[in-house]
C-alpha cells in the first residue's frame, strides 16, 4: 500500500484522539487531593455530560429513573469505543506496523507493536467512560464515584501495560547491544535493567492512583520515607549486597564463565545476581557468595593469566657426583627449552639445595597453556622427559631415607646382641 492510501486510511485517527482527550478527564486530580492525611479522600467524580437540551421532548422521557436519550447516548459511545478499538487494531496490524517493517529501524517498529493493543484498550475505556457520564447515576450511595475511581484504575493499569511493553522493547534493544560485546556481565546486567524499570513503573503507577482517588501522596511519600528508613536499616545486608552487584557490573573484575578464587573458594562463575554470585568450584558444588562479600574480598581472576606457571623440584641422590649434576641440570634445561609448549621467555633450571635425602634441582617456567587439562599435559611430558634422561645418565631420583648410628654401649649391647642370635654351626665330624 502506498503513503497515501495510507494517510487516507487514517482519517479515523481524530476521532480517536478525541476519545482519547475523554479518557485524560478521567485523570484530571482531585482539587482535595492535596488534603491532610487524616481528612477523608476527595470524592471521585466524572464528566457529565448533560445533552437534555439538544433533544426532543420525547427522547426526555424517563425508564427506570433515566431517560430515553442517556440510554441511546451511552449505548453509541459503547459501540463508537469498540469500533474504535477495532479500527486502531487493524491500522496498526495492516497499515502502520508493516509500513514501519519497511524502514532501516528496527526501534520505530517495535514501539508502534507495543502501543497497539494499549492503545485500543484505552480508546474502549474512553467510549465506556462516556457511556457513564451520560447516565445519572447515584450518589447516595455513591455508584458514580465508585465506577470512575474503577475507570481511572483501569487507565492508570492500560498506561502501565504500555509502559511495561515500552520497557521491553528498550530492554530488547540493549540485550541486541549487549550481544555484540565480549563481556557476559552485560547480558547478566540486562535482566536486572529490566526489573528496575518495571518496578520503577509500578511504584509510579500505584502513587498516581492513589493521587486519582483523592488521596493525600504528599502525606503517603513522606510516610513511605520514614517506613524506607526502617526497612534500609533492617535490610542493610540485602542493600549492602545490591550495592555490591553494582559494583562487579561496573568495575567488571570478572565475567560469567571465569575461573576465579575468592578466599578459600575457587571454580567457575556461573551467575552474578541482586544478592550473590554463584561459583561452580571444581568439586562441581555450587557455592553462592554474597555480593558485599565480592565487593570488598580479593578476587583472583585466573582467566586472565596470559601463561601458568610450573615450579616444582627434581632430587637425586647423594651418590651424583658434581659433573654429573652440571650434566643433568643442563639436559633437563635443553628438555624444557625445546618444548613447543613452554613459554621461552622465562625458565629457570638451577641445582639449589643439599636437602635431606636429596640433592634439590629447582624447576621454574611457565606452560603457554592456560586450561587446566592443557597445562598437566604439558607437565606430564615435560617430567617423563626428565626421568628418561636423568635415567640415561645413570642418577636415580631420590625418596626419603634416613641412617641411624649407634655409639658407645648402646651400640656395645646391640652387636653382643646380633652376635647372640646369630645360627651357631652344628659341630662337624672329625676325620682321622
Amino acid at each position: 500500500m502506498s503513503h497515501k492510501s495510507f494517510f487516507r486510511s487514517s482519517r479515523v485517527l481524530p476521532c480517536a484522539v478525541f476519545a482519547a482527550l475523554g479518557v485524560l478527564c478521567l485523570l484530571l486530580p482531585s482539587p482535595a487531593w492535596a488534603a491532610e492525611v487524616t481528612s477523608p479522600p476527595a470524592r471521585v467524580s466524572g464528566p457529565e455530560i448533560d445533552l437534555s437540551g439538544y433533544v426532543p421532548s420525547w427522547a426526555q422521557r424517563e425508564v427506570m429513573g433515566l431517560a430515553l436519550w442517556q440510554f441511546v447516548a451511552a449505548f453509541a459511545l459503547i459501540v463508537m469505543g469498540l469500533a474504535l478499538k477495532k479500527v486502531a487494531d487493524h491500522l496498526f496490524a495492516v497499515h502502520i506496523i508493516p509500513v514501519l517493517k519497511k524502514t532501516p529501524f528496527e526501534f520505530d517498529n517495535l514501539c508502534a507493536t507495543a502501543a497497539s493493543k494499549p492503545l485500543g484498550y484505552l480508546l474502549l475505556l474512553g467510549g465506556v467512560a462516556g457511556a457513564f457520564g451520560v447516565l445519572t447515576l447515584p450518589t447516595e450511595p455513591d455508584v458514580r464515584g465508585f465506577v470512575f475511581g474503577a475507570l481511572k484504575v483501569l487507565v492508570v493499569a492500560d498506561l502501565m501495560w504500555f509502559l511495561f511493553r515500552v520497557v521491553d522493547v528498550a530492554v530488547q534493544y540493549l540485550a541486541a547491544l549487549a550481544a555484540r560485546t565480549e563481556s557476559k556481565l552485560d547480558d547478566q546486567l540486562v535482566p536486572v535493567i529490566r526489573k528496575g524499570l518495571k518496578l520503577t513503573v509500578g511504584v509510579v503507577s500505584f502513587v498516581w492512583v492513589v493521587q486519582l482517588l483523592g488521596y493525600s501522596v504528599s502525606s503517603l511519600l513522606a510516610g513511605l520515607g520514614i517506613g524506607g528508613l526502617a526497612v534500609a536499616l533492617a535490610l542493610q545486608d540485602t542493600l549492602s549486597n545490591f550495592f555490591g552487584s553494582i559494583f562487579i557490573f561496573l568495575d567488571r573484575p570478572f565475567s560469567v564463565g571465569d575461573w576465579i578464587k575468592i578466599g578459600d573458594v575457587e571454580g567457575t562463575v556461573e551467575q552474578v545476581g541482586f544478592r550473590s554470585t554463584r561459583i561452580r568450584t571444581w568439586p562441581a558444588t555450587l557455592v553462592s557468595i554474597p555480593n558485599k562479600t565480592m565487593a570488598s574480598g580479593t578476587i583472583d581472576n585466573r582467566s586472565k593469566m596470559p601463561k601458568r606457571r610450573v615450579h616444582q623440584t627434581v632430587g637425586v641422590t647423594y651418590e651424583t657426583t658434581a659433573d654429573q649434576m652440571e650434566q643433568a641440570v643442563r639436559a633437563i634445561r635443553d628438555i624444557i627449552t625445546n618444548d613447543d609448549g613452554v613459554d621461552k621467555e622465562f625458565i629457570v633450571v638451577r641445582f639449589t639445595d643439599f636437602g635431606d635425602s636429596s640433592l634439590n634441582i629447582m624447576l621454574y617456567y611457565f606452560t603457554k597453556a592456560v586450561a587446566f587439562a592443557d597445562h598437566l599435559a604439558i607437565k606430564e611430558r615435560i617430567n617423563l622427559a626428565v626421568m628418561r634422561a636423568l635415567r640415561g645418565m645413570g642418577l636415580s631420583i631420590a625418596f626419603p631415607t634416613h641412617t641411624v648410628y649407634f655409639e658407645g654401649q648402646v651400640a656395645e649391647n646391640l652387636a653382643k646382641g646380633l652376635a647372640n642370635a646369630a645360627p651357631k654351626k652344628p659341630p662337624g665330624n672329625s676325620g682321622s
